[in-house]
């Protein structure tokens, strides 16, 4: 089989990450794939799509129309000539919203083709007006119509015009022709979600949770990284973030980092220059899954403190290396802990927080370690949520298809 992958970046953060390891997998089945993409290293088995001068011109339209997605014609007219090439036989597509791809070209070439496509849900945008997450903004417009749209200059921005109904009536109607589509959830959360869209009459409709590298993230000595960082007799909280933000719960970390003076913490991820408590160590986001692999083991517990999860990789990554979590009970993040694997709180209030580190700390890490390790493998394994992206792609190949959760 050949697959062809379409995502905005290739082999590095998170999406990019999952198509190389999907891809790795899959080669190892006997399957031939390449990855279409804007940004990330070029490799053999990777198609650049346009260039950076034209994802610069692509954003300028879209906050200046309001329209993303609408842009980018020439390098996605490419695009469709290098997929009439290649000839896959099934098409997966990633994140599409970082403005690279002109969407109409692209999706009524798929259906006029009838090529097997396949989704997969890194987020909410494929079935709202723009937005990637709404939960915070108690918005559900997405459901009967979007407008009026609440995020207007958040997330996707628009400087100017409300587009959002527009956009999505285009959605749905270029994506409900396509002839063989599947759509994969990669939460129960987001799958359940979907389900009350205009993705709901997809072809196939299930969810097929992330994985991590278990070969990577494992639980490791950290005894000497916490020596250099000076850290061999504190309780250590790491909090991990490509960018930190306001979403990603950055005030309740520091507040949380305030109150208790006496712990250390530790955040990994872009930071913008931002006053940090003194018990607080900040590292810059990294690329080496190994490093990061480390800083995981050496944490007494990993917070994750956003409300806005489709999965949550990192609670994953952290449980995998043997580290409890800390959780909020929002969207995916409560169907990725058990009681043997860490707690999940109500809020980000201190109150919340404070009771759920306390709970962990009384039952000590080493209390946590292997159950934690054990749910990692067997729910969340690379091999086995590689075969299941196999299944769906068979299913559209041979239209043995049916919605199943």
């Amino acid at each position: 089989m050949k697959i062809l992958h379409i995502n905005a970046i290739n082999d590095v953060k998170s999406t990019g990450r999952i198509c190389k390891e999907l891809a790795s997998v899959h080669h190892d089945c006997g399957h031939e794939t390449r990855v279409a993409h804007s940004t990330g290293p070029v490799t053999e088995a990777s198609y650049v799509i346009g260039d950076p001068v034209d994802v610069k011109l692509h954003a300028l339209h879209a906050r200046i129309t309001g329209r993303q997605g609408y842009a980018s014609r020439f390098a996605t007219e490419n695009l469709v000539r290098d997929i009439e090439r290649y000839a896959p036989d099934v098409v997966h597509l990633h994140n599409l919203h970082a403005n690279y791809v002109h969407l109409r070209t692209l999706f009524e070439y798929l259906a006029a083709r009838d090529i097997p496509t396949v989704l997969t849900l890194h987020d909410c945008w494929f079935f709202t007006g723009k937005c990637t997450h709404y939960t915070t903004a108690g918005c559900n417009k997405w459901q009967h119509g979007c407008g009026d749209c609440p995020q207007l200059r958040d997330d996707i921005p628009s400087w100017l015009f409300d587009r959002t109904s527009e956009m999505l009536d285009d959605k749905r109607r270029w994506l409900t022709a396509i002839p063989r589509l599947a759509v994969v959830g990669v939460s129960d959360w987001i799958t359940t979600e979907a389900r009350f869209s205009f993705l709901r009459h997809a072809a196939v409709l299930r969810r097929i949770h992330n994985w991590v590298d278990l070969d990577v993230f494992r639980p490791v000595d950290a005894t000497e990284l916490r020596v250099r960082l000076q850290l061999a007799d504190k309780m250590v909280l790491l909090g991990v973030a490509s960018t930190w933000s306001e979403a990603k719960g950055l005030g309740a970390f520091l507040d949380l980092a305030a109150a208790r003076p006496n712990d250390a913490f530790l955040l990994i991820g872009r930071l913008d220059d931002t006053e940090l408590p003194d018990n607080v160590i900040h590292v810059n986001e990294t690329n080496d899954a190994r490093e990061l692999a480390r800083y995981y083991a050496l944490a007494d517990v990993f917070l994750n403190l956003s409300e806005q999860e489709s999965f949550g990789n990192v609670t994953v990554e952290a449980m995998a290396c043997g580290t409890p979590v800390l959780v909020l009970d929002a969207t995916a993040s409560p169907e990725l802990v058990t009681d043997d694997t860490g707690v999940v709180v109500a809020t980000r209030g201190l109150t919340d927080l404070n009771y759920g580190i306390e709970r962990i700390f009384a039952r000590g890490k080493r209390s946590y370690k292997d159950a934690c390790v054990t749910h990692a493998r067997t729910n969340f394994a690379l091999r086995d949520r590689a075969i299941d992206y196999l299944d769906v792609y068979a299913a559209l190949r041979h239209e043995k298809v049916r919605n199943i959760l």
